[in-house]
């Protein structure tokens, strides 16, 4: 029986260092029925050159230019060009491991449209790994080993841009490319969570990440934390916000200020809640600051928890566990 085709969009620009490994990494794929639409976003280096070496090679491998500026542009291109009943996406600086697009086919046509295949990930670099990617890495994995992804996905993006695959059909009916809201990974994330598509659970390494100084979430505006703030409270408020119910912000620091403003500014209404006795009962933007117990005279309420510290975290969990609150229905962490 005919494979499936799978559709890979990649956007590149300026990443002559590491397209060839990209590129060869697709081309030692165990499942051999793909294409790819690589699409330049104005590089100025080698890169340009090089893909069309490897087009000229391999009739899978399509170029195009952008026939716009930037990343959301360059997917569109790519998307428009496309062929595949699978739709997948690739970072022009990673590798895939070779049964990538194998397991994620096979997982999508056991479990049928309305799912999302996702898989394990590891970041490397020449020069080592953070502690922050590395708490990063074990927190997604983890994630999607048992496909509760949208459990936590108002903390960090828990779609790995590069490594997911789904149905064109579901694609276009979550919005595919159209938003122009960055950073498009964690709002396609969104949609795939709106929209109801089911995370399939993987415990497979199916994407090696590769880290650098000059990578594009590392040096693009779009990519800073203001925007993943943004758009983390535009899905609460749509998604999963009740203003029937009462809504408090726990923390008062960085995060909790950014978002009380938020608030405010749209007009909603919220307690500001925290720990700290040097903040209890003194104002901040004009609202009063109450300890967190005020949360058991608002049985009703939903909470956003802005607090980062990871053992804090853990007593906030408890507190809620004792008082019968749900997380994603009561309470939400944003860190």
């Amino acid at each position: 029986m005919q494979q499936p085709l799978v559709s890979i969009l990649i956007p590149f620009k300026n990443t002559e260092a590491f397209l060839n490994q990209c590129l060869d990494s697709i081309i030692e794929q165990k499942y051999i029925n793909w294409q790819v639409l690589a699409v330049n976003d104005e590089s100025s280096d080698g890169s340009l050159n090089l893909v069309k070496s490897y087009a000229k090679n391999d009739a899978r491998i399509h170029l195009f230019n952008n026939e716009g500026n930037g990343i959301i542009e360059a997917l569109r291109t790519a998307y428009k060009q496309s062929k595949g009943q699978f739709i997948t996406r690739m970072d022009s600086d990673d590798i895939m491991t070779a049964e990538k697009l194998e397991t994620m086919v096979e997982s999508l046509l056991e479990n049928g449209k309305g799912h999302l295949a996702v898989g394990q990930v590891r970041y490397f670099s020449h020069r080592g790994i953070s502690n922050g990617y590395e708490r990063y890495e074990k927190w997604l994995n983890h994630l999607t080993e048992s496909g509760d992804n949208y459990s936590e996905i108002y903390k960090e993006c828990v779609i790995p841009s590069p490594c997911w695959m789904v149905f064109r059909e579901d694609l276009d009916r979550c919005g595919a490319f159209a938003p122009d809201l960055y950073p498009e990974d964690y709002d396609l994330a969104f949609r795939f969570y709106q929209n109801g598509l089911k995370c399939i659970p993987c415990s497979k390494l199916l994407h090696l990440w590769r880290d650098y100084d000059t990578r594009t979430s590392r040096t693009s505006e779009h990519y800073a934390q203001n925007y993943f703030l943004d758009i983390k409270l535009r899905y609460f408020l749509k998604l999963n916000y009740n203003p029937a119910r009462p809504l408090t912000v726990w923390g008062a620091g960085t995060k909790g200020k950014e978002i009380a403003k938020i608030l405010q500014e749209q007009n909603i209404g919220f307690y500001w809640v925290c720990d700290n006795p040097k903040k209890i009962g003194k104002h901040i933007y004009n609202k009063e600051m109450f300890h967190f117990s005020k949360l058991k005279e608002l049985p009703n309420a939903q909470s956003i928890i802005s607090v980062a510290n990871e053992s804090a975290q853990v007593n906030i969990k408890k507190f809620f566990s004792a008082i019968n609150k749900k997380p994603m229905e009561d309470y939400f962490f944003f860190c």
